[in-house]
Protein backbone atom coordinates (compact mmCIF):
# COMPACT_ATOMS: atom_id res chain seq x y z
CA UNK A 1 0.00 0.00 0.00
CA UNK A 2 1.17 3.44 -0.99
CA UNK A 3 1.25 6.68 0.84
CA UNK A 4 -0.95 8.20 -2.30
CA UNK A 5 -3.52 5.30 -2.31
CA UNK A 6 -4.41 6.00 1.74
CA UNK A 7 -4.53 9.79 1.10
CA UNK A 8 -6.47 9.50 -1.92
CA UNK A 9 -8.72 7.06 -0.04
CA UNK A 10 -8.25 4.66 -3.50
CA UNK A 11 -8.44 0.94 -2.82
CA UNK A 12 -4.71 -0.20 -2.44
CA UNK A 13 -5.77 -3.20 -4.90
CA UNK A 14 -6.75 -0.54 -7.49
CA UNK A 15 -3.45 1.66 -7.05
CA UNK A 16 -1.77 -1.57 -7.49
CA UNK A 17 -2.90 -2.65 -10.88
CA UNK A 18 -2.26 0.62 -12.46
CA UNK A 19 0.95 1.05 -10.98
CA UNK A 20 1.82 -2.58 -12.68
CA UNK A 21 0.15 -1.31 -16.16
CA UNK A 22 2.21 1.61 -16.15
CA UNK A 23 5.42 -0.51 -15.01
CA UNK A 24 4.75 -2.83 -17.80
CA UNK A 25 4.32 -0.06 -20.28
CA UNK A 26 7.50 1.53 -19.21
CA UNK A 27 9.25 -1.70 -19.35
CA UNK A 28 8.03 -2.20 -23.11
CA UNK A 29 8.91 1.19 -24.24
CA UNK A 30 12.62 0.51 -22.81
CA UNK A 31 12.37 -2.73 -24.39
CA UNK A 32 11.17 -1.27 -28.01
CA UNK A 33 13.59 1.71 -27.48
CA UNK A 34 16.40 -1.13 -27.24
CA UNK A 35 15.25 -3.28 -30.09
CA UNK A 36 15.37 0.10 -32.40
CA UNK A 37 18.48 1.28 -31.49
CA UNK A 38 20.26 -2.29 -31.68
CA UNK A 39 18.63 -2.88 -35.75
CA UNK A 40 19.80 0.99 -36.26
CA UNK A 41 23.38 0.36 -35.35
CA UNK A 42 23.57 -2.65 -38.00
CA UNK A 43 22.59 -0.46 -40.52
CA UNK A 44 25.14 0.88 -43.30
CA UNK A 45 22.91 4.16 -43.17
CA UNK A 46 25.56 5.92 -40.91
CA UNK A 47 27.54 6.12 -43.88
CA UNK A 48 25.56 8.60 -46.23
CA UNK A 49 25.67 12.11 -46.33
CA UNK A 50 22.78 12.99 -44.67
CA UNK A 51 24.08 11.47 -41.16
CA UNK A 52 25.24 13.43 -38.55
CA UNK A 53 24.57 14.44 -34.77
CA UNK A 54 21.07 16.12 -35.80
CA UNK A 55 20.07 13.11 -37.63
CA UNK A 56 20.94 11.08 -34.84
CA UNK A 57 18.88 13.13 -32.09
CA UNK A 58 15.89 13.17 -34.55
CA UNK A 59 16.34 9.69 -35.07
CA UNK A 60 16.25 9.03 -31.16
CA UNK A 61 13.98 11.15 -30.85
CA UNK A 62 11.17 9.35 -33.19
CA UNK A 63 12.44 5.70 -31.46
CA UNK A 64 11.56 6.73 -28.08
CA UNK A 65 7.85 8.61 -29.47
CA UNK A 66 7.34 4.88 -31.31
CA UNK A 67 8.39 2.90 -28.38
CA UNK A 68 5.69 5.06 -25.89
CA UNK A 69 3.34 5.12 -28.82
CA UNK A 70 3.59 0.79 -29.14
CA UNK A 71 3.50 0.43 -25.10
CA UNK A 72 0.61 2.40 -24.87
CA UNK A 73 -1.01 0.48 -28.11
CA UNK A 74 -0.31 -2.68 -26.73
CA UNK A 75 1.69 -3.22 -30.52
CA UNK A 76 4.06 -5.59 -29.62
CA UNK A 77 1.87 -7.14 -26.45
CA UNK A 78 4.36 -7.19 -24.23
CA UNK A 79 3.33 -4.83 -21.61
CA UNK A 80 0.17 -6.47 -21.82
CA UNK A 81 2.06 -10.33 -21.17
CA UNK A 82 4.04 -8.31 -18.28
CA UNK A 83 0.78 -7.07 -16.95
CA UNK A 84 -1.20 -10.36 -16.96
CA UNK A 85 1.55 -12.53 -15.82
CA UNK A 86 2.78 -10.41 -12.19
CA UNK A 87 -1.42 -9.49 -12.03
CA UNK A 88 -1.43 -13.63 -11.07
CA UNK A 89 0.79 -12.74 -8.36
CA UNK A 90 -0.88 -10.12 -6.90
CA UNK A 91 -3.72 -11.53 -7.22
CA UNK A 92 -2.30 -14.32 -4.88
CA UNK A 93 -0.94 -11.72 -2.46
CA UNK A 94 -4.42 -10.30 -2.40
CA UNK A 95 -6.09 -13.43 -1.44
CA UNK A 96 -3.67 -14.84 0.55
Amino acid sequence: MTVSSISSGTAPAATDRKDLREAAQAFEAIFVRRLLASARAGSIADQTPFSGPGLEQFTAMRDEHVADVASRNGGFGLAAQIERQLGAMLRQQEGG
